[in-house]
């Protein structure tokens, strides 16, 4: 059996920032799914935001934007933390060697992000999400600490109330291993894959959330699902808000900037959710091409900015599009991007199952309410991976490593390979994806929500005679794929009941029977608990400091 004081699941941002900072005094080590250079953050283009100059951006300029952006359901005493130390996490990562575009002057340039009133947006070209692993990457090679690479995590390990552990499948071996650990933190990035039109990585399955949630820890507000305006045609490949941001245009079948309609002082930087139900009201009205997409015009920017700062993006346009970016636009849609709720934690990470922490998108701690700002997911895997691995240390200093019964070792794995006859799940994932998409998704309304959820809970129901053919066990993805199924499903039911019981519109969640915000009884938390086979629901106030909520106008 392996040990360490403290197991960080997830290869990401706010993974590698915990192990660097838990590391100085635990002994610490990693696991993923994937090489954590494999990992989802690798795929952020745009930026990451810090007020840097105070003077003429105060952190408390950076702090309205963001609670503005959340449609006032971000707790306040989080924003706070994220906005002022952010200039701190951006200098950390500069003199670590990361590469940021600079200004004349030799200082980090800065841009428009969607949502923002000043230029905040640090980026690394439209690669910044590959340049700020590398450098993170770096500082886990050189402090040695332990990565367990392909392990694939199944379920965590509760003994009175305490978290003391993990099992997991070696991929490589196709062996179930246990992990006992004095604290367990989990960085396992978003759900994204439960929909059939996401920006999100294969690996995106909300593992992190549903090993949580099965062991009794709260899910907090997973009605709230980020639809990001700009994905390529097709492949739903991320085309960065920033193109917006350094004057893109959007353009409808008429070829009119409709955004002009919807955000006229924003215009195509209006927030994101605000931007994707713009565009999906212009396809229900018929101003949509071909009844599904939009036009992203670059023709008229300067072709060195073009094949420099965007290079990427142009690339992407190039290799999957076909489209030339500087002779036509980009034919772009909506589709899912983002997880605003996940575990619930409070500002140091710590989840309500004492040795258990969580950060980044997995997480909820609510800096981002009901809609996020661009640029900010990645700084919140770094102010609150660095702040959940510093509260770890200070637990496992406390705690002695725990006991593990083998009997509450479950051992999914064994079920599934051992079963010759059943229904496949490719089957019932395709039929997931049609039923978010369609019924969970821009535009929520209470007949299909609740049609939805019956649905989901049919799929769940077959499930449980689902069987996989391959009975191989190295890198056996069919086996891997059928698991992550089953956290796709358990938080497709957390989504859509969380958004039936929301009867109001708030940020990303849009109720087409509730078109307003009703503060008097949904400026309020849900957050989920397991509860044998039902689901309790708790809810918390927002935490308000600086600014009382006001109607939201771009």
């Amino acid at each position: 059996m392996i040990t360490h004081d403290i197991i960080i699941v997830g290869g990401g941002l706010a993974g590698m920032r915990a192990a660097i900072e838990t590391c100085k005094t635990a002994d610490t080590a990693l696991i993923s799914k994937t090489h954590p250079l494999r990992s989802h953050s690798i795929c952020a283009q745009g930026g990451v935001n810090a007020a840097l100059d105070w003077e003429k951006d105060p952190w408390e300029s950076h702090a309205f934007d963001t609670i503005k952006g959340s449609d006032y359901l971000a707790d306040q005493d989080a924003v706070e933390i994220l906005c002022k130390e952010s200039r701190d996490r951006i200098y950390e990562l500069d003199h670590w060697g990361a590469i940021f575009d600079k200004t004349h002057e030799g200082k980090i340039a800065q841009k428009y992000s969607g949502g923002a009133s000043y230029p905040r947006c640090c980026y690394s070209g439209d690669v910044t999400g590959h340049e700020m692993m590398q450098t993170y990457f770096e500082q886990i090679l050189k402090n040695n600490i332990q990565i367990y690479v392909e392990s694939f995590v199944t379920s965590l390990l509760v003994e009175n109330g305490k978290c003391t552990g993990l099992t997991f499948i070696d991929l490589k071996t196709g062996e179930l291993e246990i992990i006992r650990a004095r604290a367990v933190i989990l960085a396992t990035g978003g759900c994204g894959r439960t929909y059939l039109r996401s920006t999100n990585s294969l690996q995106c399955t909300g593992d992190g959330m549903a090993l949580a949630y099965n062991v009794g820890a709260g899910l907090k507000d997973m009605e709230f699902i980020q639809f990001h305006p700009t994905t390529l045609l097709g492949t739903n490949i991320l085309i960065s808000e920033t193109v917006r941001g350094v004057g893109g245009y959007l353009l409808n079948a008429n070829n009119e900037r409709f955004m002009a309609r919807y955000a006229p002082d924003k215009m195509e930087l209006a927030p994101r959710d605000i931007v994707s139900r713009s565009m999906q009201t212009e396809i229900l009205e018929g101003r949509g091409i071909d009844n599904e997409y939009f036009l992203l015009d670059m023709r008229h920017l300067d072709e060195d900015l073009i094949r420099g700062e965007f290079a990427q993006v142009y690339d992407i346009a190039k290799s999957f599009g076909g489209i030339d970016a500087l002779k036509e636009p980009i034919p772009v849609q909506p589709a899912q991007h983002y997880t605003m709720g996940g575990i619930k934690t409070n500002i140091w990470g710590e989840t309500s199952i004492k040795g258990l922490f969580a950060a980044g998108e997995c997480a909820c701690v609510s800096v981002h309410g009901a809609n996020r700002l661009g640029g900010n997911s990645l700084m919140e895997a770094m102010v609150f991976g660095r702040r959940a691995g510093i509260k770890a240390v200070e637990y496992s200093a406390k705690h002695n490593l725990g006991n593990i019964s083998k009997c509450i070792i479950k051992n999914e794995m064994h079920s599934l390979l051992n079963k010759k006859e059943g229904e496949k799940p490719s089957t019932i994932i395709n039929e997931l994806h049609t039923i978010m998409w369609n019924d969970v998704g821009i535009f929520r309304e209470k007949n299909k929500l609740k049609n939805a959820f019956i649905k989901i809970n049919e799929l769940k129901e077959r499930y449980k005679s689902i069987y996989i053919e391959d009975d191989s066990r190295i890198f056996n993805t069919d086996l891997t794929n059928a698991i992550e199924l089953g956290f796709m499903l358990e938080l497709s039911e957390l989504i859509t009941l969380g958004a039936i019981n929301r009867e109001e519109s708030r940020g990303s969640h849009y109720r087409t029977d509730f078109q307003e915000r009703d503060d008097t009884h949904y400026l309020k938390h849900a957050i989920a608990y397991k509860n044998d086979t039902d689901i309790r629901f708790e809810y918390d106030n927002v935490t308000i400091t600086l600014f009382e909520p006001k109607e939201r106008k771009y």
